[in-house]
């Protein structure tokens, strides 16, 4: 593993550390920044991990700056192994162990200038530990207000999904059915890292959010719900997530069906975990089927059968290049 990082401590407990996971997608960071430099809550700074290997790492280099306009500072670190998702952002919580909290923030989004401060006021407040707010999509339209999580099907669904931005709900409407909160925009406490521990980095990608909140509300901690805190998620810039799903890449589709049985798994009792692996099943065949995308019903079934045999971390195929050329 090669590992850059810059450990310049974080001088208050009130400050917060936004981190971002990189993978080859530099224009994206830097339509991210500027987004952050206007953020009225200013007490952050921005961890970057840059998961693409060294020439990804050189080319954001590059172009992002020390400091951003507004005088936050900006550092860059990298695993050259590519360690996911969940394990980017662990090396940028480690990175700056002292901080108050901890903004877990997809590159490819643009939050709002009140997003930061709508959720640092629950967090320090000691009002909630996992905070999160409306993510748009460019057309206007929500994406998510956080989820709920059917074990029975192992089955996430986005709350609000489809509804206009002007239509978002309250607070007390989305809370009492909050499950997880989207990982493009979650901000965590210090006390949620102590208590549940990091993001668990097995899943490499999509999902973990999900285990992460599910075990923080399992320890008593609280998921709380911001509408001020809006962010533009330009979603599936680097893996391709928002495609139709008969031309999703397989490496998606793989970790989507593949975490699923791994969150049960991980979050239920055996009794549960039987009914809900056979749920998710018959919903991939569904899901896929219907829409003839057979190619994607073949990838789907893999990552089902692969939670099922409890495989974790990179899937094995991406380690072998001939394998890894034949599907995109």
């Amino acid at each position: 593993m090669a590992l850059e990082v810059s450990r310049t401590s974080v001088d208050s407990k009130d400050k917060i550390v936004v981190c971002l996971v990189g993978f080859r997608n530099a224009a994206d960071v830097m339509r991210c920044l500027p987004a952050l430099a206007a953020q009225t809550f200013t007490a952050f700074e921005v961890v970057i991990c840059e998961n693409g290997g060294i020439e990804a790492l050189a080319a954001l280099a590059a172009v992002v700056p020390d400091r951003l306009d507004a005088g936050q500072a900006v550092t860059l670190i990298a695993d050259h192994s590519n360690p996911g998702y969940a394990g980017g952002i662990n090396r940028c919580i480690a990175a700056r162990p002292d901080a108050g909290a901890y903004w877990v923030l997809n590159p490819d989004t643009v939050p709002y200038p009140e997003a930061l401060a709508a959720m640092a006021e629950l967090v320090f407040s000691g009002a909630g530990d996992a905070i999160g707010g409306p993510i748009v999509l460019p057309d206007g339209l929500l994406r998510t207000c956080g989820g709920r999580w059917s074990p029975w099907l192992a089955y996430s669904r986005a709350i609000a999904n489809g509804t206009p931005l002007a239509a978002c709900p309250t607070a007390e409407e989305v809370e009492p059915h909050l499950s997880f909160i989207s990982g493009a925009s979650l901000l965590v406490s210090q006390r949620l890292i102590a208590e549940a521990g990091l993001m668990r980095e097995d899943y490499f990608l999509y999902g973990e959010e999900v285990e992460w909140c599910l075990r923080a509300k399992a320890k008593g901690l609280r998921l709380r719900f911001s509408p001020a805190a809006v962010v533009l998620h330009y979603q599936g810039t680097t893996t391709g997530s928002a495609h139709d799903i008969s031309g999703r890449p397989r490496l998606a589709i793989f970790c989507d069906e593949r975490n699923r049985i791994l969150t049960l798994r991980d979050t239920a009792s055996f009794p549960v975990f039987a009914i809900g692996a056979i749920g998710a099943g018959l919903t991939v065949l569904i899901r896929y089927g219907r829409r003839l995308a057979f190619r994607a019903l073949r990838h789907a079934l893999a990552g089902w059968w692969a939670g099922l045999c409890n495989r974790r971390g990179k899937p094995a195929w991406m380690t072998n290049p001939k394998e890894a050329q034949c599907e995109v």
